[in-house]
């Protein structure tokens, strides 16, 4: 990897010399099927030409390109020695001219790791499967480029692929001679171009509007997917959302869809949500549903949709000039992705998830040692790379729904309309959006950017209340507090709600004030006078970015009613901020684990009830006593077995109980249960055990030693597809022996024999919380292993190795001091591995102070 690196100094340097004119990128993808000859890696041929200009004669530069082999290179007509010029990472290049053309023929690499050009073999038909995947910088991977954002140029690419293919790129195509070739695309980044390819099902249907001068623009939208998943492919429901976002932008952005066509194209073994590639969006093929899920899927999935449509404006006609800004794209498509949603689509609740879930992402990442500002000092590849995070990403979508209620709507948008008119195409930086704010907010920007955009950390907020002796309020006022790591305070637009019981026992808001917080203490005046709450509840409707923290009546107040609270968004803060207190080593686990069951079976909205099923059992494995650990996990199967069958019949919180029971069962009873429920012995008054669902339970099976690898075998034989393969690669490496982790570790760490989705799926069956004893030895080998990892393999597969088997479940002071060790004697190790490690030795450090707390509860 260090060999790969390329370096902000480098990309600024390169950027002063440069302009780019053009590239025509010509693919023999031929090569993708039939038997693959010879020992080394299976190879495509990709002639790239490169039209660009110097602005010094006789110059040196380089160009990105990662290949097994460079069979020719030429420069302005000269041809030049590959062995010579090309490292295995760049091909140097002196001597320019101040119009030069570059001719680079190689042959580049399928991969498996989902990075580049990932070739996909379906285990149901046999069928190739094609796509790229580049950000933030594996075009090189695929064709010759200056791999940096700001050296944006459009594209010509042509296509030989093998017979009864289709070819997608970015913008229209046409099949002639055998090669399939592509409009010129408009000038944009090298991570942003496209190729898809292979005998995906696709459906098509057309986007019309009548513009605002009177011209109709007429949008061919496309969606695609493998052939064994087309019977379960909803694309009248993709097309849906999809029309419906692109009526929210138009309406609101003023700028008409830039990019000609639009397809979607659903892939097999994707490392990320989605890629906003423009005119070929990509997205995991998980967004299509194999069997029953609930509504919080399908909003999951039309948020994805909307987030990578609003790149489309944000990231791919106005891109940041290096990764220092990624924010200006993703921040603005996150929050742009629930804004639109909420206002265009059926998902109208969409805030309640932003707050509940995405919201949570922050607050973690907001809290690790490796947290960083919004706008981030970008030094590398690698440091971009991992900054894909909680900051970057929910963070910086909240701090500007902030922003929203700071300047106002109109302001805001106005500002977005002349962000993308006086920068289209181009490259900008922080002061250019913040330029265009101040002038249509007319607020100064400079002390708002300073607070929130250019300093980490979260504030907390905290209520203070006196009482009359009438029992009213004499002040109530907001106290603002950060972590010693993070000092700063900054100014909150909030709404501080009060609450209490209403004559039927409903808890509900009687008084709502708005106003400004800064510094540490600000009093809320205009609730002074009003009556005694029994729950304050600072930053109700989630203006803010920050903790909730509560008082003490407030506090007790939800101990005992928070099922009453009838407010949907209130109660989702309340959750997230009781979840923040237990992670904080404030409220015990066991006392988390005991309001949710109490009243979560109360939760009406979904997605909210899967995130408390997501804590209440990390609060079991992580923040629990290790003595309560098996009380703990019986009092949570009792409850949501109990759930389960109080739940109505057939309904999505029915089905989100079950799995949650699936996750927590380890007594007899209830292994017995699952298995009953999948011979078809056992039932459930209205549960479908439908074959996602059988896997949930066999890997619970597995884990216990129920389900061995003949009844797995059995299983994929029944669902022998690529999810059935996922699913059996993981349970195979849950069950309890000493023999399969031993086999799992060195398929993953000694070998790269898996792709990417099935190193996942082996490190997800490896770490079972109920093994702690199997796992034990393999604490020592970690850290023996990961520098060499990162240092032999792909990033992407780095991460999944070094974050995913990182002894985290070894949940002892010994494995926090052997974790401190390997930092401290290892201090010139990638500073992005150090990062991943630092970040694993946090999340332990926290989870040893959280078991501290709960034991503390026990005395």
């Amino acid at each position: 990897m260090p060999g790969e690196n390329l370096s902000r100094d480098e990309a600024r340097e390169r950027a002063g010399l440069l302009s780019v004119d053009g590239y025509e990128v010509a693919l023999d993808l031929r090569s993708a099927v039939g038997e693959l000859g010879g020992d080394g890696p299976r190879t495509f041929r990709s002639v790239t030409t490169i039209r660009f200009r110097a602005n010094e004669a006789g110059a040196a530069t380089f160009v990105d390109l990662i290949a097994p082999s460079v069979t020719a290179v030429s420069l302005n007509g000269e041809d030049l020695d590959p062995a010579a010029v090309f490292d295995g990472n760049r091909i140097h290049l002196e001597g320019l001219a101040e119009e030069n053309e570059l001719v680079v023929d190689a042959q580049c690499a399928y991969s498996r790791t989902g990075e580049g050009m990932h070739r996909f073999v379906d285990p149901e038909d046999g069928e190739v499967y094609l796509y790229t995947q580049y950000e933030p910088a594996d075009a090189r991977r695929v064709f010759a480029n200056f791999e940096q954002p700001d050296l944006k140029a459009p594209y010509r690419f042509s296509v030989r692929a093998p017979e009864g293919w289709t070819v997608w790129s970015n913008g229209a195509g046409e099949l002639a001679d055998g090669v399939w070739r592509f409009a010129e695309t408009k000038p944009i980044s090298t991570y942003i171009t496209a190729v898809v390819a292979g005998p995906y099902h696709y459906v098509t249907d057309s986007y019309e509007r009548v513009l605002d001068d009177g011209s109709k623009l007429v949008v061919p939208l496309g969606a695609m997917c493998r052939k064994g998943l087309a019977p379960y492919f909803d694309a009248d429901d993709v097309f849906l959302v999809t029309k419906q976002g692109l009526d929210f932008f138009h309406e609101n952005f003023d700028y008409p869809y830039p990019f000609g066509t639009y397809d979607q194209a659903f892939v097999p073994e994707y490392n990320l949500g989605a890629m906003e590639n423009p005119g070929l969006v990509t997205f995991r093929e998980e967004f299509i549903f194999r069997g029953k899920v609930t509504q919080a899927s399908y909003e999951r999935r039309a948020n994805v949709i909307l987030h990578e449509m609003a790149h489309m404006w944000f990231g791919d006609l106005v891109t940041m000039q290096w990764w220092d800004d990624l924010w200006l794209k993703e921040s603005f498509a996150d929050f742009m992705g629930s804004f639109s949603m909420v206002e265009a689509t059926r998902f109208e609740n969409g805030w309640i998830t932003f707050a509940n879930n995405r919201k949570s992402w922050a607050y973690r990442a907001d809290q690790l040692p490796s947290t960083h500002p919004i706008t981030a000092d970008i030094r590398d590849l690698e440091d971009a790379k991992l900054n894909f995070d909680g900051i970057t990403y929910a963070k910086g979508a909240s701090v500007l729904k902030q922003l929203v209620a700071y300047v106002g709507r109109d302001a805001f948008l106005e500002g977005a309309r002349r962000y993308f008119k006086r920068h289209a195409y181009g490259n900008t930086q922080l002061g250019d959006l913040l330029s265009v704010l101040e002038e249509t907010s007319g607020r100064d920007m400079t002390s708002w950017s300073a607070a929130w955009l250019q300093t980490a950390g979260v504030n907390s907020l905290t209520p203070q209340v006196t009482l009359s002796g009438e029992g009213r309020i004499t002040e109530l006022a907001v106290v603002q507090e950060a972590a010693a790591s993070h000092p700063q305070l900054r100014p909150h637009r909030v709404a501080v709600g009060l609450y209490r019981r209403t004559p039927d026992g409903a808890l509900e808001r009687y008084a709502r004030a708005e106003l400004d917080v800064d510094g540490p203490r600000t009093v809320v005046a205009e609730l002074a006078g009003a009556e005694a709450p029994e729950l304050v509840l600072v930053n109700d409707d989630d203006l803010t970015y920050c903790k909730i923290r509560f008082d003490a009546t407030s506090l007790a107040t939800l101990r005992e009613r928070l099922g009453d609270l009838t407010d949907p968004l209130a109660r989702a803060l309340c959750w997230t901020a009781l979840w923040n207190l237990t992670r904080d080593a404030l409220m015990p686990a066991r006392d988390f684990v005991d309001l949710v069951l109490r009243f979560a079976g109360r939760e009406s909205d979904i997605g909210v009830l899967q995130m408390l099923h997501a804590w209440a059992r990390s609060a079991l494995v992580h923040y629990a006593a290790p003595e309560w650990r098996e009380e703990g996990g019986r009092l949570l199967a009792e409850g949501a077995l109990r759930e389960l069958r109080l739940t109505g019949p057939g309904s999505q919180h029915q089905l989100t109980w079950a799995r949650f029971f699936a996750s927590v069962a380890s007594s007899e009873a209830d292994l017995q249960l699952l298995q009953g429920l999948l011979d078809g012995t056992g039932k459930i008054d209205g549960l479908e055990v439908d074959q996602e669902l059988r896997w949930a339970f066999l890997d619970t099976l597995a884990t216990y030693g129920r389900a061995d690898e003949g009844v797995l075998a059995a299983e994929l034989a029944r669902d022998d597809t690529a999810s059935g393969k996922r699913h059996q690669v993981r349970c195979l490496a849950s069950r309890p022996s000493a023999a399969v982790k031993a086999q799992a570790w060195a398929q993953v760490v000694e070998s790269d024999v898996l792709s990417n989705a099935l190193v996942e799926a082996t490190i997800a069956g490896f770490e079972q919380p109920s093994q702690r004893e199997l796992t034990a030895p393999y604490a020592e080998k970690y850290f023996a292993a990961i520098e060499r990892v990162w240092a032999d393999r792909s990033i992407q597969i780095g991460m999944h190795v070094v974050r995913g088997l990182f002894p985290g479940l070894q949940d002892s002071q010994e494995t926090l001091d052997a974790t401190d060790a390997w930092l401290a004697s290892h201090e010139g190790a990638a500073p992005a591995l150090r990062r991943l490690v630092l970040e694993a030795q946090d999340d332990l450090a926290r989870a040893l102070r959280g078991q501290t707390c709960d034991a503390a509860a026990a005395v």
